[in-house]
């Protein structure tokens, strides 16, 4: 029940500055963390021939006296479609209906419009993207969340593996992970592990699989969860891992089901065909540091695991593009011997020439291919890595996708790796999918060696190329994808598709195919009464599986074409996605999932929403609108700047202005015990008043850091920069970003807003202001909130910090000022006595153009009286 740190983002992402007190975990031996039980949570799993459906069911109860924030957070496969969410509260379930993303949006801003939202958002894993659901429950209320989702489970380095995260915050009672499998064709292995599995723990895990039956339980008691006796925290932390391979009598295996059919093809004993492969690298500048050492290391163990039989060559692009050799070369050990010396004399130089790179290095493959250096039955692929964006040459992205693929004619793959967050994703995935390939993004931690390890373990054992599934034309309608140009060891073919005539029964496959030595040829025959006798235990199998099956593929792969189609090719392609994803009840990119509630029951309303990777949003959302939250108190500061003081248990609000130069610098946050500081430093207008009195002043730039990370983060209208020890990093306000390393998290809203995250502490978000370019008086500003400010202690202080304590005040003797409509009164704060002004000051959260009026109680010079010390205790003397 720990709260997101991007917690009430959505509503709060035009404001200024908002920092929210909000109560501290509690700390209980008892499985009740700040008065929510939760008392169960079973994770229930089908697979039926590869395709999976989970359900996660949460139950919790409010132990507490009053109404309490309940929090249902579920990590999910990125591959995985939500198809179900619903939530039952005190018996009366409330279900998620799919729509499409604009009108689920209007239906949403309809049903929240009265009452006060708070969204909940989470960023993606590697593996993971987060959902994420708060609700308020009355003390002594149940509350159960269902959510349903489900994923066809790819075949790699020979098994299938499923993927569940597993992180219920608390003791649980009750907690289940059950797991049935059932493959028609049997089960040969079957593997169960966990990351946070111990000693102790791994006789929990009862696993059994009998010819074409598997299950696998994990039900630990309460005891047996907590990390020592008697501790309240969780050993269920991690990852838990099934692994399982299936029997293979023939190379294939059809099935078919009322009027759809579902064809899986993995040979195996097949000899390896030689490979060609080009790795173009990026040396820019951008790559200095660890990325370029991670880069290396991994070259250096790929070297170790090119055959003798495979040829290979390196092209270097910073400024100038480098070859290794100007052709392809055969990986003798002398020749191998050579390319790691060339390895370890890898650089980082200048600029960006990815065009230059790529198009040499298909100069040198094709040429290798015409002038027939290369085996004819050889696969041959390009591995490309950058970590940024072209910006020498041809750069405009469009240019070079053109030229690209006109290059490489679909005579094979390309694979595009991006290298952290400051690549231009969707231009790699387009370019990649439009020549056959895929793109990866590549994380920036301390095993981004291993991943480009892995990665090129994947597509280094090359079987077959050119195959080609043949169905009957004038019976089948919906194929899906049954052309590919290599057919890797330990990997999977899946194409479906459904029978012209829905009675139609039977099938006849042929199956052509390139190998090392001769063509791969075979037929392949099956009808639906044979399908019916391999499925006759029906109580391991879902439903319609086998037409969900087709119509998950089916969208999949509309999507991926989709990514790089435009005009009416992208309309039609989105239309057809779109009405799949309804037909069948997918939470995909175009459409959402809508929660609502009655009016009578707080006004609530949900709605969940699935992006896609090249976007670097968060992925999943589920917005929440909660209107009995615990009391908080809110800071808005904007404009000379004026700040606002929102005190909810008086219905009322403070405000004060700060008037310094521009450049000074001010204290805003500095809490010695978490080691995190925010300092902002003021600009003003493009040209000074002429009364310095009245000079206009903005936050221009913001410091945050923490002396214990060794961590800053420097924000501009114009940048974004990162200094973790002696590395830098640099964004602008035109990216969009998800940076996670150790300590921090980073995301970029294109042109909107940033949110920071530093270790354990508070999380600040922080919003660009952009005026007309041309004005000629205002110039691009910041603003700043703070989120989760209960995470920094009680020693927290600064001109915003001291107030992420409770305050209180009284209004005394309200009597007409200088100003007939304002008028005045005597405030009693901190044991003291100020004559205060009845106003407005403007809050932007919701309209950040032109702010809504906000009344408060006006206190004047400074703040005097309401701060601590004077206003001027708070300058310093730079931004760290």
């Amino acid at each position: 029940t720990t709260t997101s740190f991007l917690t009430v983002l959505l509503l709060l992402q035009e404001a200024d500055l908002v920092i929210a007190s909000l109560p501290k975990e509690a700390h209980l031996l008892l499985p009740v963390v700040n008065g929510i039980e939760i008392y169960s949570m079973k994770i229930d799993s089908k697979v039926t021939s590869r395709f999976a459906r989970n359900v996660i069911t949460s139950r919790a109860v409010n132990r507490g006296n009053v109404h309490k924030e309940v929090f249902f957070d579920v990590e999910l496969p990125k591959t995985a479609f939500i198809t179900n969410f619903s939530m039952t509260i005190d018996g009366v379930t409330y279900p998620g209906y799919i729509k499409e993303k604009e009108a689920a949006k209007q239906e949403y801003e309809k049903a929240v419009s009265k009452g006060q939202t708070a969204g909940l958002v989470k960023a993606s894993g590697r593996k993971t993207e987060k959902f994420t659901v708060s609700v308020n429950i009355a003390a002594a209320s149940k509350v159960t969340f269902e959510l349903t989702y489900e994923e066809l489970l790819k075949r790699q380095f020979g098994k299938y593996e499923m993927f569940i995260k597993v992180k219920p915050k608390q003791l649980v009672k009750d907690f289940e992970i059950d797991i049935s499998i059932f493959e028609p064709q049997g089960i040969t292995e079957l593997e169960a592990e966990g990351t946070f599995i111990t000693n102790d723990l791994q006789n929990v895990i009862k696993k059994t699989f009998s010819d074409k039956k598997g299950h696998i339980s994990f039900k630990p008691t309460l005891d047996q969860q907590r990390t020592c006796a008697n501790c309240s925290q969780s050993l269920l932390d991690g990852d838990f891992t099934v692994k399982y391979d299936v029997k293979r009598t023939t190379p294939d295996n059809l099935q078919i089901v009322n009027g759809y059919f579902v064809h899986f093809f993995a040979p195996t004993n097949l000899p390896q065909l030689p490979k060609n492969i080009i790795f173009v690298i990026d040396i820019s500048g951008s790559m200095s540091g660890r990325e370029i050492e991670q880069t290396r290391e991994a070259l250096l163990k790929i070297l170790d695991d090119i055959r003798d039989d495979d040829f290979f060559n390196f092209i270097l692009f910073g400024s100038d593009v480098h070859t290794w050799k100007e052709k392809l070369i055969k990986a003798t050990p002398e020749n191998l011997d050579e390319a790691r010396k060339f390895v370890r004399g890898i650089d980082t130089e200048g600029m960006t020439n990815l065009y230059g790179g790529m198009m040499k290095g298909i100069e040198i493959l094709n040429a290798a291919h015409e002038e027939k250096f290369v085996p004819k039955r050889s696969a041959s692929i390009i591995i490309m890595l950058t970590d940024g964006q072209p910006n020498v040459g041809i750069s405009n992205t469009e240019d070079i996708r053109t030229h690209v693929k006109k290059a490489i004619e679909g005579k094979y793959p390309l694979y595009n790796l991006g290298f952290g967050y400051g690549v231009d994703y969707g231009f790699l995935e387009k370019m990649a999918l439009e020549n056959k390939g895929l793109a990866r993004r590549i994380y920036p931690d301390s095993d981004s060696a291993l991943q480009l390890q892995g990665f090129y373990d994947e597509v280094s054992n090359p079987m077959l190329m050119d195959v080609e599934l043949h169905y009957p034309e004038n019976e089948i309608s919906g194929l899906t994808k049954n052309s590919f140009k290599h057919f890797y060891d330990g990997s999977e073919i899946v194409v479906a598709g459904r029978f012209a005539d829905i009675n139609q029964n039977s099938l006849t496959v042929d199956v052509k195919g390139e190998g090392a030595n001769d063509v791969l040829s075979f037929t392949t025959q099956q009808d639906a009464e044979q399908t019916a006798k391999a499925f006759q235990e029906q109580e391991y199998i879902f439903g319609d599986y086998i037409e969900r099956l087709w119509a998950y593929l089916t969208i999949e792969q509309l999507l991926e074409k989709r990514t790089a189609a435009t005009g009416e090719e992208k309309e039609n392609l989105t239309a057809e996605v779109l009405d799949l994803s309804l037909k069948y009840k997918f939470v995909t990119p175009l459409t959402s999932m809508v929660v609502t509630k009655p009016e009578d029951y707080d006004n609530q309303a949900g709605i969940a929403d699935k992006t896609t990777e090249g976007t670097l949003v968060p992925s999943i959302t589920l917005n929440l609108c909660i209107t009995k939250q615990t009391p908080v108190i809110c800071f808005t500061v904007d404009g000379d700047p004026h700040f606002i003081i929102s005190v909810p248990q008086k219905e009322d609000a403070i405000c004060f202005n700060i008037n310094e130069k521009p450049g000074d610098v001010l204290s805003l946050i500095n809490d010695p015990v978490t080691g995190i500081t925010v300092n902002g430093e003021l600009i003003g207008d493009k040209r000074a008043n002429s009364d310095a009195n009245s000079q206009n002043t903005y936050f221009g730039k913001l410091g945050i850091a923490n002396k214990y990370l060794n961590l800053k983060v420097t924000v501009t209208s114009e940048k974004i920069t990162i200094q973790n020890g002696n590395e830098k990093t640099a964004f602008t306000w035109l990216d969009s970003v998800t940076l996670q390393q150790e300590g921090l998290t980073l995301i970029i809203n294109k042109e909107k807003n940033l949110v920071l995250s530093m270790g354990d502490g508070a999380s600040f978000v922080i919003v660009l202001h952009q005026v007309w370019k041309k004005h000629p008086l205002h110039q691009d500003f910041l603003g700043l909130y703070t989120l989760k400010s209960h995470k920094l202690s009680e020693q927290t202080h600064g001109l915003l910090g001291q107030f992420f304590h409770p305050i209180d005040f009284t209004i005394l003797e309200i009597h007409p000022g200088s100003d007939p409509k304002k008028p005045d009164a005597t405030m009693i704060i901190k044991n003291k006595e100020l004559t205060v002004t009845r106003g407005w000051q403007k809050d932007y959260r919701k309209d950040p153009k032109h702010g809504i009026d906000i009344p408060c109680w006006f206190v004047h010079n400074n703040g005097a009286g309401l701060v601590d010390g004077v206003h001027t205790d708070y300058l310093v003397s730079s931004l760290f």
